[in-house]
């Protein structure tokens, strides 16, 4: 009798990253970030504050004594503002769109490393076809095709590579219905320094490409009816810094487009457009190779963003299927209210937190 032989295991390739570092001492752990997640799953939550008075009550405390009155207040301003927070996404970014993952197609730009390899990781171990755009290529040696992660040499600054790539995408996957714009370089130059050519190209993958790829991919997704963009900004983009002037605009120019993007989709007549959803993402100094030796002026106040937390948190947004907007750490959430201080009160922020030295020892070490 002849023997079965077990089919052929199919493996998805993931882009190698760096090595990992030695881990960092404990106490680095202990952030704002922290803090605030455990608050608001303990003390800051609705269930847990009503606790409060139902513990109370147990122990037959009566509704007059003035513990009793405070802690059904305060249960009750917690579950008054967690409504109001529901109503507010509600009104901001509409309801969510069913995700069928057998019918997704997710696009990629910028994937062959750091976070865009993250995140094509998490989609590609979970079996959703996924297309990632670079001009980097796999491992040598390697084939660039792999499972359900399927890469395409492309120059996203280019509209008609993209527009060449979305069609071989088109006839290997099927119509994108997710594109996660993440490509992005950066010089970390004077302003003196820069050369047109470099100005150029930063504005090209950083800021271009998003026009490109959203011009191209956006029309399928009107056809069918539903879609994700997600725009991977910074929070630069708010507030500028020093030797990094093309890209602080470029990310700027992002905010702006997004915003656009948002308001077009909003106002316009297509059937597919209010199943469009838009994501945001802002972070801050990420542990990536791009920002590799700064180094953050308080690891408690701001820190340095890890690109898996990163990862989750944007798979976690798009798997919702929902709009909204991904800013880590803490601080990024209130960066945007950083341009309605007083200009002096701005400087003293900006000398705080040492963001511009930051980049003039990094352009140093780098001998630019």
């Amino acid at each position: 009798m002849p023997t079965q032989t077990q089919p052929p295991r199919q493996t998805i390739h993931i882009p190698k990253l760096p090595s990992q570092k030695p881990s960092p001492p404990w106490h680095t752990h202990l952030t704002i970030d922290l803090l605030s997640t455990v608050l608001r799953r303990s003390l800051f939550h609705p269930g847990f504050a009503w606790m409060i008075p139902l513990s109370l009550r147990a122990v037959t405390v009566p509704y007059e004594f003035l513990s009793m009155r405070l802690s059904i207040a305060y249960a009750s301003l917690l579950t008054l503002l967690y409504i109001l927070s529901y109503f507010n996404e509600r009104v901001a970014f509409g309801t969510a769109r069913e995700m069928d993952w057998e019918e997704e197609v997710v696009v990629i730009t910028g994937g062959a490393g750091g976070l865009g390899a993250l995140v094509a990781g998490f989609y590609g171990r979970r079996g959703v076809r996924v297309a990632v755009l670079d001009v980097k290529g796999v491992d040598e040696g390697e084939e660039e095709d792999d499972g359900d992660v399927k890469y395409y040499r492309c120059d996203v600054g280019d509209a008609e590579q993209v527009e060449a790539c979305a069609r071989q995408i088109r006839e290997d996957l099927g119509i994108p219905t997710i594109l996660i714009n993440n490509a992005a370089i950066i010089n970390a130059k004077s302003i003196l320094n820069l050369r047109p050519e470099e100005v150029e190209k930063t504005f090209r993958v950083n800021l271009l490409s998003h026009f490109h790829t959203i011009q191209t991919f956006l029309p399928g997704m009107l056809e069918e009816q539903r879609g994700t963009i997600v725009t991977v900004a910074s929070v630069l983009g708010h507030i500028g810094c020093a030797n990094l002037a093309d890209y602080t605009a470029s990310k700027a120019g992002l905010l702006a487009m997004h915003a656009s993007l948002r308001a077009e989709l909003h106002n316009s007549q297509h059937p597919g457009a209010p199943n469009i959803k838009t994501v945001l993402v802002s972070p801050g100094q990420l542990d990536t190779p791009l920002f590799a030796g700064m180094q953050t002026p308080s690891n408690f106040l701001a820190p340095v963003v890890q690109p898996v937390e990163l990862a989750k948190e944007i798979v976690r947004m798009v798997d919702s299927g929902s709009s909204g907007e991904v800013m880590m750490p803490l601080y990024a959430r209130w960066i945007p209210l950083h341009g309605v201080l007083p200009v002096g009160v701005q400087k003293v922020i900006r000398g705080w937190s040492r963001a511009d030295e930051a980049m003039l020892s990094l352009t140093r070490k780098k001998g630019l």
